[in-house]
C-alpha cells in the first residue's frame, strides 16, 4: 500500500493541473519516480486525469509491472514511462498526452523549436519519433510494450520532449514540476509558433538562448512560482 507523502500529493496535483491547463483530457497521464525506491515509479490506475484521487496511485516496477494490483485497470502506455526510466536515470518524472496544438509538429516536417523565452524549459533539440520506423505500418500506434517503450526512449536520447507521430508527445523532466511546467509550455510554444508561421517567418530562439533561459526556468525559484499559479487555477493545495 502507498502511504501518503508530499511527493504523491504533488504527483495528483500534477494531474489536475495539466487538465486545468488543457494539456490532457480524459486520456493522457503522469508519473513519478518512487521517491524511496529507484526501481519503482507511481502513477494513476487508468483514470481520467483530472479526476486522479490518492487511492488510485499504484507503484511499478521499470518493466512496467504492477506490484500490487489489486484488479484495478492500468494505463496501456505506462511502458513509455518504465522504458525512459530505464534509459535515463536523470529523470524523475514523465508526461504523456496528445495535446491537439502540437499535434501538428509530428505530422508536417515542420521543425518544433522554442519561440518564447517562457518555452526555453523544453530544449532546443525536439525530436521526432513514428513507430511505423521500427515496428511496422499496421501498429494501434499505442506504445504497448517494452520494446516499443525503449525505441521511443533511443529516440528521445538526452532531450526534455519528443513527439510522435499522429500520436502526441512525452515530456521528461528531473521532477514533476518540471515535466509538467515543460509539457505546458510545450503546448503554448506551439501555438504561439502555429500563429506566427501563418504571419510570416517566425525568428526562433537561439541554441545559447535555450540554454540561458532554460537553466533560469529550471531553478526552484522560477518552478516554485509558477507551480504555485498552476495549483490555484487547478484548485489543488501548493504542495
Amino acid at each position: 500500500m502507498i502511504a501518503p507523502r508530499p511527493e504523491f500529493e504533488q504527483l495528483i496535483a500534477a494531474n489536475r493541473i495539466l487538465y486545468r491547463e488543457g494539456v490532457v483530457d480524459g486520456l493522457g497521464h503522469v508519473s513519478i519516480c518512487h521517491p524511496d525506491n529507484p526501481a519503482l515509479f507511481v502513477m494513476s490506475r487508468s483514470r481520467a486525469p483530472g479526476l486522479v484521487e490518492f487511492g488510485d496511485l499504484m507503484e511499478f516496477d521499470l518493466q512496467a509491472k504492477p506490484v500490487d494490483q489489486r484488479g484495478r485497470n492500468m494505463y496501456g502506455e505506462r511502458m513509455i514511462h518504465a522504458a525512459i526510466y530505464q534509459a535515463r536515470p536523470d529523470v524523475c518524472s514523465v508526461v504523456h498526452n496528445h495535446s491537439p496544438a502540437v499535434l501538428p509538429f509530428s505530422l508536417t516536417g515542420q521543425r518544433m523549436q522554442p519561440c518564447i523565452h517562457t518555452a526555453a524549459i523544453i530544449g532546443n533539440d525536439i525530436p521526432t519519433w513514428d513507430i511505423r520506423d521500427r515496428f511496422g505500418p499496421d501498429t494501434n500506434m499505442l506504445v504497448r510494450n517494452i520494446d516499443q517503450g525503449h525505441d521511443l526512449a533511443a529516440a528521445l536520447g538526452e532531450n526534455t520532449c519528443i513527439l510522435m507521430r499522429g500520436h502526441g508527445t512525452t515530456v521528461a523532466g528531473q521532477n514533476v514540476k518540471q515535466a509538467v511546467i515543460a509539457a505546458i509550455y510545450l503546448q503554448l510554444n506551439a501555438q504561439v509558433l502555429t500563429t506566427a508561421l501563418l504571419m510570416g517567418d517566425p525568428i526562433t530562439m537561439t541554441a545559447g538562448e535555450v540554454a540561458g533561459h532554460g537553466e533560469i526556468m529550471m531553478q526552484p525559484s522560477a518552478n516554485d512560482r509558477m507551480w504555485e499559479y498552476y495549483c490555484e487555477r487547478a484548485g489543488v493545495a501548493f504542495c
